[in-house]
């Protein structure tokens, strides 16, 4: 919210020395974030002046329409005689009052004006347009072409404002009041313990029966509905000068009088207005529910397809506007600039449910002004004043008449009362304020105080956002001072950490970091096509999602099942930005829906839960196990002097799983396997043994190319995800101190052959079992393939065995009888034979 320190003063006497700095520094302390303050005009050096054009002369022979002006400025050149000006704008005529800027000034931006030679002419000046004067765009998109009856020569530093200060208020989403420079003004009062003139107070009329006529269908998204019509306003009408400032400062622009007036209005009370043209509008105007299939075009041109949940306001034709977002285009106010403008209006003032528009707003893609006060709550006392003032500045700057009806559709409510112990605030604060103190400081938002040591709170209708008692005990302590409150240290209580599960997702990330891999967390949304896009079966149970009520985006509704989709999207990013040599790992939960589905009760915010409230509610959560997962794409190890280097392929995926699984310390089973993503015969399926029963915990690989095509990653993409919960289950992670012998050890070569399907772990598992307990340590050292020696189908594995006794130094026949036993047992479950 831009609030202009000149208009916040027509509402509170501030004191002249103060200063938009001197304001900023009140409203922080008082609670609201006031993030900048923007000083207008600042760098601006006069003369700058009204000017009347006298003369034009078009210049030919330039590759842009360049036009030779004279102007009349007065005496303020001097000597009274006419100003020369070069201008390549076109939007102005002779007889036009303009804004000129004369020789010796300087414009935003430190752009000193002088006299200089241009297209052959001496240019004495600018005739200046709105972004030369940091003033923004007017809607002329060109010069600034002044009223009639503005005085030739007059200061237009003082005509325009152009020097002020703008306060930046960065609102939050519980003070729709200050979404206003009435809230803000109200505020301000406080702060500095001055009365208020508050805009809403108006004499208004009561409503009668010869009102527009209007019908609520739906009373719970529409609770107030008022409208006025005003009739005979002049087409030519124009928004004056000050108006337009005041929009341009807020940050909006002027588009027509009576779409300003419902602007300025609603900027200034805060009730967001709506004007319809009369005669446009056929039959009674109504508010309900949209129909399924309905269709509307708003203002800025777009038919849009209504869904039953929204609020339109409709006539006998049907919707002419989305209640509280946008109007329709068939009722649209004509700009003065066309032949025919509007002369004959009716004022919309309504008050709707701020659920409803937010969820509007949403669904539509379509946030506008109104619809970000109505979702945060807008005073419903403050329709009425509001169209008042409305019809008044219609009337007053473009000669209408206000018809005698008045209608008012109004849901019977009662105010909004809180009962809170007098002496609440000081024990939330741990401040001893006083009773007086906090019915003072109640009093000064507008609440009605009743009661000694109980009072009876009855809230202003401008904040909905007070609810209960904590909500005015934070009232009390914000204006009492933030700052005031002391600081206190809290005192924990020893003998506490990191949980053990804690420990261990740290150990992993360290580990894979460790490893070379860059950790990238990835938010847990993801959307039901990627599951298409890593070949999923149809029935896989990687499918079956927690779909969220109210997605932050749309093309991602629903919680991840797997790290995967969020990882590789980040691979791609980073790809696609030129680093190309990639190790991403993330650690994270996924989200798995139960069987039946429960829902979760309130818990209370008075005291602690108790266990069974938090059973409770994890009970009907989505199972959340938490996962890692690591991908690969590029060189895994760099070319260089050192050597040649080599790519990242699936054997890096294995090795990050057989990383994270020694953290655990749980026994990875690694065997070929088929799922998904994943490229077949470069698929490794991973399992643990947990409880006596063998489980699958991942896959690691590298992914299928039409995985790599679907979703534009880099060719040989590989990676790896494990479910880290059941491997921490499996494994003992206990540090255990390594065994060290004086005994030397006995190293054996083997070379086996084996068809060409059959996987190393297989033949490596039978080795081990088959050497027995003198095998220390086993290690695949090359893999060869040669159809002319080998045969067809077959593949030589040469592995290194270390052997070692604890208590003797092994003899050659005791090392070469574990080899023999290893190479038989190889033989028997593999078909390996040693090689010849």
């Amino acid at each position: 919210m831009r609030v202009p320190l000149s208009w916040l003063r027509e509402y509170v006497d501030l004191p002249a020395t103060e200063t938009g700095r001197d304001v900023q520094a009140k409203l922080i302390s008082a609670g609201l974030e006031v993030e900048t303050v923007e000083q207008l005009g600042h760098d601006l050096k006069g003369p700058l002046v009204v000017g009347q054009v006298l003369t034009i002369e078009e210049l030919e022979g330039f590759k842009k329409p360049i036009r030779f002006c004279t102007v009349d400025v007065g005496q303020a050149n001097g000597s009274g005689e006419p100003q020369e000006i070069v201008c390549g704008a076109r939007n102005f005529a002779v007889g036009d009052k303009v804004v000129v800027v004369l020789p010796g000034a300087v414009l935003p931006g430190n752009f000193a004006i002088a006299a200089r030679k241009t297209y052959g002419k001496t240019s004495h000046g600018m005739i200046c347009s709105g972004d030369e004067l940091g003033m923004g765009d007017d809607g002329s998109h060109g010069i600034i072409v002044l009223p009639q009856e503005t005085e030739v020569g007059k200061d237009a530093i003082e005509l325009l404002e152009l020097v002020d200060e703008v306060l930046d208020i960065a609102v939050t989403a519980n003070r729709g009041d200050c979404l206003s420079i009435r809230g803000v003004a109200r505020e301000t009062a406080i702060a500095y313990g001055l009365p208020l003139r508050d805009p809403a107070l108006l004499d208004v009329p009561g409503p009668n029966a010869f009102g527009y006529p209007v019908q609520v269908s739906d009373p719970v998204g529409c609770d107030r509905f008022t409208a006025r019509t005003v009739t005979g306003l002049s087409p030519e009408a124009r928004s004056p000068l000050w108006l337009q400032r005041r929009l341009q400062k807020v940050g909006m622009r002027p588009i027509s009088l009576a779409v300003d007036v419902t602007n300025y209005v609603m900027m200034e009370v805060g009730q967001p207005l709506h004007a319809y043209d009369r005669t446009l509008v056929q039959g009674t105007i109504g508010v309900r529910r949209a129909t399924e299939g309905e269709k509307l075009v708003t203002l800025d041109g777009v038919e849009r397809t209504l869904h039953t949940e929204d609020l339109v306001i409709t006539d006998e034709r049907g919707p002419i506007g989305l209640a509280g977002v946008m109007g329709g285009a068939n009722t649209e106010i004509a700009d003065h600039a066309e032949s025919e403008g509007t002369t004959d209006v009716v004022i919309e003032a309504a008050h709707f449910d701020a659920v409803s528009i937010a969820r509007t707003a949403r669904r539509h893609k379509l946030s506008s002004e109104a619809s970000k006060r109505f979702e945060r709550g807008v005073d419903p006392q403050a329709s009425s004043a509001a169209a008042q003032r409305t019809v008044d500045l219609l009337m007053l700057l473009a000669g209408g008449t206000a018809e005698a009806g008045v209608t008012e559709v109004i849901a019977p409510s009662a105010p909004h009362t809180i009962a809170v112990p007098a002496d609440h605030p000081d024990k939330v604060a741990g401040v001893v304020y006083g009773r007086e103190t906090v019915v003072r400081r109640l009093q000064e938002i507008g609440c009605d105080v009743y009661g000694q040591d109980e009072l009876i709170v009855t809230v202003p209708s401008w904040r909905p956002d007070l609810g209960e008692g904590n909500d005015l005990a934070e009232e009390v302590i914000r204006l009492e001072g933030y700052e005031n409150l002391p600081s206190t240290l809290p005192k924990p209580p020893s003998g506490r950490g990191l949980t053990h599960r804690q420990r261990l997702h740290r150990r992993v990330g360290r580990a894979l970091a460790g490893a070379g891999y860059v950790e990238a967390p990835n938010y847990p949304f993801v959307g039901e096509q990627v599951f298409d896009q890593l070949g999923l079966d149809a029935d896989d149970p990687a499918r079956c999602v927690v779909r969220l009520t109210n997605p932050l985006n749309d093309e991602e509704p629903a919680l991840r099942t797997s790290l995967l989709p969020g990882l590789l999207a980040a691979l791609r990013r980073n790809d696609g930005r030129g680093s190309h040599d990639l190790a991403l790992f993330e650690t994270g939960l996924v989200f798995l829906p139960r069987e039946e589905q429960g829902v979760a009760g309130q818990l209370p915010v008075d005291r602690r839960p108790t266990a069974e409230e938090i059973a409770a509610i994890d009970a009907v959560l989505p199972e959340q196990p938490r996962h890692v997962a690591a991908v690969l794409a590029g060189a895994r190890e760099q070319a260089g002097w050192w050597g040649k280097g080599r790519p990242a392929d699936w054997a890096d995926a294995v090795e990050a799983a057989r990383t994270v699984a020694a953290e655990t310390g749980a026994e990875l089973i690694v065997r070929k396997g088929q799922y998904g993503p994943w490229h077949p015969g470069r698929c490794a399926e991973l399992a643990v043994v947990t409880d006596g029963t063998e489980r699958v915990v991942g896959h690691a690989g590298e992914l299928h190319p039409r995985v790599l095509k679907a979703l534009g990653l880099p060719a040989r993409t590989s990676a790896m995800e494990l479910d880290l919960d059941v491997l921490e289950q499996a494994g003992d992670d206990t540090p255990r101190a390594p065994g060290i012998s004086t005994f030397p050890v006995a190293t054996q070569d083997v070379a086996l052959v084996v068809d060409a399907y059959v996987p190393h772990a297989d033949v490596e598992a039978a080795l081990r079992e088959g050497a027995g307990e003198l095998l220390e340590a086993i290690r695949l050292f090359d893999v060869y393939e040669n159809a002319e020696q080998l045969g067809d189908g077959r593949k030589s594995l040469a592995y290194a065995l270390r052997f070692r006794a604890g208590d003797r130094t092994l003899t050659v026949d005791e090392a070469s009888a574990a080899r023999d036993a290893a190479v038989a047992l190889a033989g028997e479950r593999t078909g390996a034979v040693l090689r010849g």
